[in-house]
């Protein structure tokens, strides 16, 4: 009668202790994970009772919480929701938070560590608990220069301050209004999403982040920056130009975008083949300093690294380990090369930075509820990525190309802008890609600035033409603004 008993026993204390182990899981280890449910309307109605607190540019809410008077206490509004949307993103009771809405959700709600003594005082004194805000590194007139600029181009833009690494614009089109995806009527909301998702041109995606293109003639400048780095070459050695290049082991032949030869006798220099843009010079160049010299060179520059600025940018690449052929092709920005309006913004800042490559950053500042600083971003170095007068040399080529070779749109008087133009065939199943980079002033560059259109034409003209002009606007509306932050 009693072994039964103990067996009883025996299982019922396993169960205790079985329940004891799980009920620990759940409400230690696992709590997090039940919490942040979408489906957790406890904690729902917890977030949209609590101001969440503001994202800013400069001293204006880009992002805020309004009271609604209803269940839902709070409602997340934004100042030209479309403008800032690769920047603040969205904050949605479907969809959950993207952007610097998600990456700063602790300090927006309230629940950082940095903000324990706000709500430590709020508690004492009675009051709901208010979320800190986050202070952008973004300039508004860069912004709404580059949105204006791009209009109803399919593309990006993005500046950096050479300098630092502060991130002035990032801006996309098409774009997306987060107020519509903030709202509080769940139909409402997956509309708008649904309609969002299903429009081939992905206003989602946060193209100056994340979209991924062939940085075509733009790549040219890395090549300078290795062939400078090799002692072997400066401005001013002569390469082959011809009509066309045969790939080496190939029958296949490399033409330039003209349809000519670079120069009458067939020599060009470095600085006239940037300047015009020479595909044969660039590709013969290329396999001249082989594959690895110039991953290394892109790798010092940004490439084959994914920054956290602290939106997670995608991983700009240099193939691995491409032959001959492909490594002609690599050095024109084609092949498997890619790269983000982020990354191309960092190779101009670099080379303008006297070869010091910076990491990029979004946020500034942490302020608590109160607006004080709790938290300061500081400029770090990412890499030296070319040797100070290496620097100068391309710098001086890159002001050749506004002023004498194919950046001409970019041209602002009684400014020394330095840039490249490109264009990168994507394949028949994508139009090709313009892009255009540039930094300014040459000689104490206060703004680097990578643009980027999709669906443009065949021609280098597409990089002058589409993309020069629009990085031209960003460069004036950065150095009016700090002319009129010195007065």
């Amino acid at each position: 009668m009693n072994r039964p008993i103990r067996r009883v026993s025996a299982v019922l204390a396993l169960l205790l202790l079985a329940l004891i182990a799980n009920i620990t899981i759940i409400q230690v280890f696992r709590a997090p994970d039940y919490r942040d449910r979408p489906g957790n309307q406890r904690q729902l109605l917890a977030q949209y009772d609590r101001e969440r607190g503001p994202i800013l540019v400069a001293a204006d809410p880009a992002a805020r919480s309004i009271e609604t008077g209803d269940t839902l206490r709070y409602k997340r509004v934004y100042s030209n929701g479309p403008l800032y949307a690769p920047v603040t993103g969205f904050y949605s009771l479907v969809y959950g938070a993207t952007g610097l809405e998600r990456t700063e959700n602790r300090i927006l709600n309230g629940s950082s560590d940095l903000l324990f003594v706000d709500r430590t005082k709020q508690l004492f004194a009675g009051r709901q608990i208010q979320g800190g805000a986050v202070s952008t590194t973004i300039n508004d007139r860069a912004q709404q220069a580059a949105f204006r600029g791009l209009g109803a181009k399919t593309g990006a833009v993005v500046a950096i301050e050479p300098s630092t690494g502060r991130i002035l614009a990032s801006v996309q089109s098409p774009s997306f209004d987060p107020n519509l995806l903030s709202s509080h009527n769940p139909a409402e909301i997956r509309a708008y999403y649904e309609k969002l998702s299903a429009d081939p041109k992905k206003p989602l995606l946060n193209r100056p982040l994340v979209g991924l293109n062939p940085p075509g003639s733009t790549f040219k400048l890395v090549v300078t920056a290795a062939a400078l780095a090799s002692g072997e070459y400066t401005a001013e050695t002569l390469l082959p130009g011809p009509k066309t290049y045969t790939l080496p082991n190939s029958t296949k032949e490399l033409n330039n975008w003209t349809g000519k030869a670079c120069s009458a006798s067939g020599m060009i220099s470095l600085k006239d083949a940037l300047a015009i843009s020479c595909n044969t010079a660039f590709a013969w160049l290329g396999n001249q300093l082989g594959a690895e010299a110039l991953r290394n060179q892109s790798e010092l520059m940004g490439f084959n690294t994914s920054f956290q600025i602290p939106l997670r940018a995608a991983r700009s690449t240099f193939p691995e380990d491409p032959d001959a052929p492909q490594t002609a092709l690599s050095s024109i920005g084609q092949f498997e090369v890619r790269a983000t309006a982020l990354q191309m913004a960092m190779v101009a800042a670099a080379i303008g930075n006297k070869g010091v490559t910076m990491n990029p950053y979004l946020v500034q500042e942490i302020r608590g509820p109160d607006l004080s600083i709790l938290q300061t971003t500081l400029p770090s170095v990412f890499k030296q990525a070319m040797t100070p007068a290496h620097a100068a040399s391309e710098t001086d080529m890159m002001v050749n190309v506004v002023n004498n070779g194919t950046g001409s749109n970019a041209r602002i008087p009684g400014v020394a802008v330095a840039g490249k133009t490109g264009t990168a065939q994507t394949g028949n199943e994508r139009p090709s890609i313009a892009w255009f980079v540039a930094f300014a002033p040459a000689n104490n560059p206060q703004v680097a600035v990578a643009v980027m259109i999709e669906e443009a034409g065949t021609s280098e003209i597409s990089g002058n033409g589409l993309a020069a002009p629009i990085a031209k606007r960003v460069i004036e509306a950065v150095l009016l603004d700090s002319k009129t932050n010195l007065r």
